[in-house]
């Protein structure tokens, strides 16, 4: 089932590229975020791109003591509330306990499972109880297949979630993205989102405080919009090497048209392409060689198989390995599926 949806007059869809963006965390200086937002908004209303406005009240997971919290739940709420009803956008901020939904859903249009809480099962489920959207930062630690059941979680209530692709770990301080990610995470049906700054940091990697490769940034966006997300996730602030969090993983605001400019023209690519997809298994049913229930168990068992890590096997061959299809049929189906798609597939 299809959990795409509205926030605040902004339709989250296959058919146009989203983006989350704003500071790491709140500053003491209340300038910095409006200057951020008034910026953002600009390039977004450019580039036809909606808008949604980041920022955390309180960071909880941090690398030292002495790294920067935050101004607290109070202020920050305050403070995002101001933005919204200035701006007109909506806004996202972290909760991080149970205690924080009732106060946070006063006024955030989603609330964010940080990716070291995203197993936490009353954190979701409160969150999908407040009547918010719900955003799931997959956790560096989690198989993109496994963020089903985080998923699950919220949808068993609510239909406004989303999934955000940050990195796995990969040794120490360091990250990778799995690229697969995204057709996995695709097949829950909600929104997927690519993080594409938390993604190039080193966690812990700077003697006291994360480090991170900036300039990595833009190749993963390209990367991750023609692999398929459907939103990006962009920390973005005026002057990175002054941010209290985050610095050395921060996208300067001066480059982010340019890195928005390439992903549409991508997606735009993405998107035509996926719209002139013709199914393997749309065309076995117009041609009445095997029942709709036929197809889904075919589909549930490749997708079986590309979980427990075994050879890929395209859908036709499983049909005929179940007995559902005949070689004479396949043939057939591959053929017409050659003609329409202007792709060889034998």
């Amino acid at each position: 089932m299809s959990k795409f949806f509205e926030i605040d007059k902004i339709n989250l869809s296959k058919d146009k590229l989203f983006l989350i963006a704003g500071p790491c965390v709140l500053e003491e200086n209340c300038e910095v975020e409006l200057k951020i937002v008034e910026q953002v908004q600009k390039i977004s209303e450019r580039l036809d791109i909606p808008f949604i406005f980041k920022a955390s009240y309180t960071k909880a997971n941090r690398t030292s003591a002495n790294s920067y919290r935050g101004v607290g739940i109070e202020k920050g709420l305050k403070r995002l509330l101001r933005v919204k009803k200035e701006f007109g956008v909506p806004v996202l901020s972290d909760i991080h306990e149970v205690e924080e939904i009732k106060q946070a859903s006063e006024v955030l249009d989603i609330l964010q499972i940080p990716a070291f809480l995203c197993r936490q099962t009353s954190l979701l489920e409160g969150a999908a109880s407040s009547g918010c959207a719900v955003n799931i930062k997959k956790g560096q630690f989690m198989s993109p297949w496994d963020m089903k059941h985080a998923v699950s979680k919220v949808s068993s209530t609510s239909n406004k979630v989303m999934v955000t692709e940050r990195g796995a770990c990969f040794g120490y301080n360091n990250l990778v993205v799995d690229m697969r990610t995204f057709p996995v995470m695709k097949e829950f049906g909600c929104p997927v989102v690519f993080d594409g700054t938390h993604s190039v940091q080193l966690p812990g990697g700077g003697n006291g405080q994360t480090s991170g490769q900036r300039h990595m940034i833009l190749p993963l966006v390209r990367a991750a919009v023609a692999a398929g997300c459907h939103g990006l996730f962009l920390e973005v602030h005026p002057d990175p090497s002054s941010s209290p969090s985050d610095s050395a993983s921060i996208l300067p605001i001066s480059q982010l048209e340019s890195v928005l400019t390439i992903a549409k023209q991508i997606h735009t690519v993405v998107h035509e392409q996926e719209g002139k997809r013709v199914l393997f298994g749309d065309i076995v049913r117009s041609k009445n060689f095997a029942t709709l229930e036929d197809v889904e168990k075919a589909l549930t068992i490749q997708r079986k198989m590309d979980e427990d890590g075994e050879e890929h096997k395209l859908l036709g061959i499983i049909m005929l390995e179940q007995g559902m299809l005949n070689s004479d049929q396949l043939l057939e189906l591959l053929k017409d599926l050659e003609e329409q798609q202007g792709v060889k597939h034998y």
